[in-house]
């Protein structure tokens, strides 16, 4: 009896163990040919839908977000180079995070400047390197003849026995805060910076360089621009702005009739809002992409050609800031676009009486003339630099500006008629 149930016991290990093997295979192949079978909704290999085996996990799947960064790189002129022998400066894009605000990138262009350049032509390609046809040279010489006094006649002559008469205006723009170094009451310039630059620039020409200053503002998005024809449009602002279309248009005719626009940010230094936005929308201007922002040698006729000044470099602004100052190159290979980061509008908030000292007189209500009664309490703690003479040379550095762009046309235009005018 021992005997066959030892025998019956060896029997039934060995199938026990059989049993345990055949179910660890079928059910392995199971397991293997499930895992392997794909979904029902996914198409075969050039189908419309792919499926990936190996999804990235949510971590993977999140793009890490990029710090902006705008850095500028000089370099120096080449043979290439316009008349002005400026040094290239560029900038890196700005790359901003959809899910954090608006992407940035640039309008459209509007129909206006498409009736005028359509794309960068042979004609409008050489205008923008230093050559200007014949109907191109009419049309900025109509556009600036009236700023000096006795016309092409008056050309070669020393500056200091000619005279300029012309407007000054300032822009008022969608979206920034265009007043911020001025005062408005009921819609009306009564004082600030550019008040206060042309009073001073007359002064120091004796009367030879004459600008009223314009109480009302200059929309940028009507036609006055083209009828008042100023020689330069100044531009000013804390914040990030988009210019409209119409804005556009309008400016990047301006500019190509001759006239300058001259961009002072309220936010001394570079990387500031108003900075960032006035480079990439001053850019829209100009249909040619060559044409770059230019940092301005001190061999530049602004610093060279001193008539009333003795102003030959970069004055430093509020708070000692001392940038460079920047163009872009238009038409005729000349200043469209010139822009100081200095903050000089808020030197300009502080005016000079004739002993060339801070004008702290006061009108019939009590309030300061010339100067910005906030500003004045908080000099030396936020703003600083503000002394007669770091005033004084703001302002010579000012005229030489102006002076610069009422003649910079001058030897270009000599000869061309101006009949029509």
């Amino acid at each position: 009896m021992l005997l066959v149930w030892i025998a019956e016991a060896r029997w039934l290990t060995l199938s026990t163990l059989l049993h345990v093997l055949l179910v660890l295979s079928i059910g392995g192949a199971v397991l293997f040919k499930e895992r392997a079978r794909l979904p029902d909704f996914t198409a075969e290999p050039g189908g419309l839908i792919a499926t990936d085996p190996n999804p990235p996990s949510p971590e993977e799947e999140k793009p890490a977000l990029q710090q902006d960064q705008y850095t500028p790189s000089v370099s120096a002129p080449t043979a290439a180079s316009a008349p002005s022998q400026l040094a290239v400066i560029t900038t890196n894009s700005i790359a901003i995070a959809t899910q954090q605000m608006p992407s940035m990138a640039a309008p459209s262009v509007s129909a206006r400047i498409l009736a005028h350049v359509n794309t960068v032509t042979p004609s409008v390609s050489s205008a923008l390197n230093g050559g200007m046809s014949k109907e191109m040279a009419t049309g900025i010489a109509r556009f600036t003849a009236s700023w000096a006094k006795g016309g092409t006649s008056a050309i070669g002559r020393p500056l200091k026995s000619r005279e300029f008469e012309f407007t000054a205006y300032l822009a008022k723009y969608a979206g920034g805060d265009w007043d911020s170094t001025v005062r408005v009451e009921d819609g009306q310039i009564t004082a600030g910076s550019l008040p206060n630059l042309l009073f001073i620039m007359s002064k120091l020409s004796k009367n030879k360089i004459h600008a009223e200053p314009q109480a009302v503002p200059l929309d940028l998005a009507s036609d006055d621009i083209f009828t008042k024809k100023p020689p330069f449009i100044w531009f000013t602002g804390h914040r990030d702005f988009t210019l409209t279309d119409k804005e556009i248009a309008n400016l990047a005719e301006y500019i190509r009739l001759g006239g300058c626009i001259w961009g002072d940010s309220s936010l001394p230094g570079e990387r500031s809002r108003f900075d960032i936005a006035f480079r990439r929308e001053m850019r829209r201007l100009i249909p040619d992409t060559n044409q770059q922002w230019k940092k301005l040698p001190t061999t530049h006729p602004i610093f060279s050609q001193t008539y009333y000044t003795e102003i030959r470099d970069v004055a430093p602004g509020i708070n000692f800031y001392h940038e460079p100052i920047y163009a872009i190159e238009g038409y005729g290979g000349e200043i469209a676009i010139l822009y100081t980061a200095n903050d000089y509008g808020d030197m300009w908030q502080f005016g000079l009486d004739e002993k060339g000292e801070i004008d702290l007189s006061r009108n019939e209500k009590h309030e300061m003339v010339a100067v910005n009664e906030e500003m004045w309490y908080r000099r030396g703690v936020y703003f600083r630099n503000i002394e007669p003479k770091s005033l004084m040379d703001t302002y010579k550095f000012g005229t030489n500006i102006v002076i610069h762009l009422l003649t910079r046309w001058e030897e270009k235009l000599r000869g061309v008629p101006r009949a029509g005018m």
